[in-house]
């Protein structure tokens, strides 16, 4: 190994290590990741079949007894006896069946019980869904949310399908292909048919799709049954733009004059907080200082 190469596992000390599969295409799992999965000790699988079918096609060790099972039902029950292998100094690997561990899959209480115990926590990125469609997209990438799979019905679902409605940052939901259908209309309904969004269909592989449009738009053309994975991304609210009159502004203007701050500051800061044009914002405070605001000092 030269000096500019840098070692596909931690220094050999107990780890968890986080690694990325492909959501579709093999050809995306890195070679550090598959250097991982071949020398880990243990390998913590979502579902051990198609952990064994991936090693299987890349030619890695897929021995039953590196292959544990840790999944929804039993994380919590596995916690310890997987820590205490990483107390010991054993690499573990966590993969889940496909794309990132921990995110809308098994993983998060693994990762937080192993920094509890002040155990080493690393990871191999790679594949995610939840990344991929939200930059496919076209939407605003800046802040963004990942809702993951919505509460299949009942109040949960009805409470937090609302508070979406006012949601401002990207959302980024998961679906089964056979409730995109119901999703999309409860959607257009609830945050309006004319709310930009993007569906994302099998990415990365034979038949990707992403389709962008409204989602009154979307719900209409699902009603085509859909086959494969689904990521819907979904526009943020519009943000709400204080009403201000002429009063409420040399108000606010003043008091932070008379608070110390600088023009510019209270220009820019007025500005963004009320939606209003920042020059103008800055002529009126340069007005107040000079008429109402008394000289400090």
């Amino acid at each position: 190994m030269t000096e500019n190469e840098v070692s596909a596992l931690p220094e050999r000390r107990g780890a968890l290590v986080l690694v990325a599969t492909p959501i579709g295409n093999l050809g995306d799992l890195s070679q550090r990741a598959k250097e991982v999965l071949a020398s880990a000790d243990l390998l913590c699988c979502e579902d051990t079949r198609r952990t064994r079918q991936l090693l299987s096609a890349f030619g890695l060790p897929a021995s039953p007894r590196r292959l544990w099972a840790l999944h929804e039902h039993n994380e919590q029950r596995q916690l310890d006896a997987v820590l205490d292998l990483v107390a010991q100094g054993k690499i573990v690997a966590l993969v889940s069946d496909a794309g990132m561990p921990a995110i809308s899959d098994p993983g998060a209480l693994l990762v937080a019980a192993a920094h509890d115990r002040h155990l080493a926590v690393t990871v191999v990125p790679g594949a995610s869904s939840v990344l991929g469609a939200l930059v496919v997209s076209g939407l605003d990438t800046r802040r963004f949310c990942v809702e993951g799979f919505l509460p299949r019905k009942g109040r949960a679902r009805t409470a937090l399908l609302q508070s979406l409605s006012t949601e401002q940052r990207t959302m980024v939901i998961l679906e089964a292909p056979g409730r995109v259908d119901a999703t999309l209309r409860e959607l257009a309904v609830v945050l309006g048919v004319d709310r930009p969004a993007t569906l994302v269909r099998e990415l990365t592989k034979l038949h990707e799709q992403v389709l962008r449009s409204t989602l009154g738009a979307l719900a209409d053309a699902a009603g085509v049954e859909m086959r494969g994975e689904v990521v819907l991304v979904v526009a943020g609210a519009a943000a709400e733009v204080a009403v201000l009159d002429d009063v409420d502004l040399d108000e606010a203007i003043t008091a932070e004059l008379e608070a110390g701050s600088r023009v510019r500051d209270v220009a820019v800061q007025l500005a963004e907080r009320f939606g209003l044009d920042r020059h103008e914002v800055y002529d009126r405070c340069v007005e107040l200082q000079r008429t109402v605001v008394p000289p400090r000092g």
